[in-house]
């Protein structure tokens, strides 16, 4: 088994809220120091299965963006494990500036090797995944993002005995794997409130099928779109690090955390209700995103 269960328990830290309400953060971003937050859970299964059916010349293959967590992660658990890895990039102008991405650099130190496609190629990844797995029968090809049914398995793990007295489960959503574990795996009592940085129509559907259960409920918290950041984003994530002396990224954890203390003061949730919002890691996206602030004379993430 290559990504073993961590030996100290991932610790709860409470976010103290003027409200009448409790509300707590799982700091899964600290599980390890490369393959953060969830990443680690969609890939526990997914990789362990796979290398445990011992194949002859095990290779990994996966699809991201340009400053894809996901493609960090699974270049880490290659280098980890000494395995080959590709990373199928979506924008083919990267091809010649990946020096420049700290996300792409960190994923070809590690050893993976990159290829770059349209959007358009990267748009019908059932017909790369296809051909890729013809071209390479043995190897594991895992989804963006990492989600599918061995994801969210895996995504279980988040659960435990801490996690059942709370009345409200929130993570961010991005392709739906980590909501769908949490919706299928939690207490018939908690509700599952995923806030959605993506806009996708699709989600809920997708989400349902993983889960099969309609405990969740999806909410806007894209601020403008996805991979857009806003200044009072900015402003959001230096804050909460300062108070809290906890580090938040500006795609997923940051965004999800803004909204859920805007839904607090609007008064979304009953008085008396206990809320857990799951860390998902990401922090390796930090860097890049200043690397784009910079350019634009804006305030850095710190």
């Amino acid at each position: 088994m290559l990504l073993k269960l961590p030996t100290e328990t991932i610790p709860i830290q409470e976010i103290p809220v003027q409200k009448n309400i409790k509300l707590f953060i799982k700091r899964e971003d600290l599980i390890h120091p490369q393959i953060s937050g969830n990443k680690y859970w969609k890939l526990f299964y997914n990789v362990n299965n796979y290398l445990g059916e011992n194949p002859d010349k095990p290779y990994i293959i996966t699809f991201g963006g340009a400053f894809s967590n996901h493609i960090a992660a699974v270049s880490a658990v290659g280098s980890l494990a000494g395995i080959p890895t590709l990373g199928i990039i979506r924008g083919e102008e990267l091809e010649h500036k990946w020096r420049d991405n700290p996300t792409l650099l960190f994923a070809k130190r590690n050893g993976m090797n990159l290829k770059f496609v349209t959007r358009e190629e990267y748009g019908h990844k059932e017909k790369l995944t296809e051909f890729l797995q013809h071209e390479f029968p043995e190897a594991l090809v895992v989804p963006e993002g990492g989600t599918n049914e061995e994801a969210v398995e895996g995504v279980k793990m988040m659960l435990n005995e801490q996690t059942k007295d709370f009345d409200y489960l929130c993570t961010a959503v991005g392709t739906g794997g980590t909501i769908a574990g949490i919706s299928k795996f939690c207490e018939d009592n908690q509700k599952v409130i995923g806030f959605k940085v993506v806009d996708d129509a699709s989600l809920e559907n997708k989400i349902f099928e993983l889960t099969l259960k309609q405990n969740f409920d999806l909410i806007d918290s894209s601020f403008g779109g996805y991979g857009k950041i806003s200044d009072e984003n900015i402003r959001f994530i230096n804050d909460f690090k300062e108070k809290y002396d906890i580090p938040l990224e500006p795609i997923y954890t940051g965004k999800m955390m803004q909204k859920v203390l805007e839904l607090i003061e609007e008064g979304f949730f009953p008085e008396h209700s206990r809320i857990l919002c799951f860390h998902t890691g990401g922090l390796q996206g930090i860097e890049g995103a200043n690397l784009l602030l910079e350019k634009q004379n804006r305030n850095l993430i710190i």
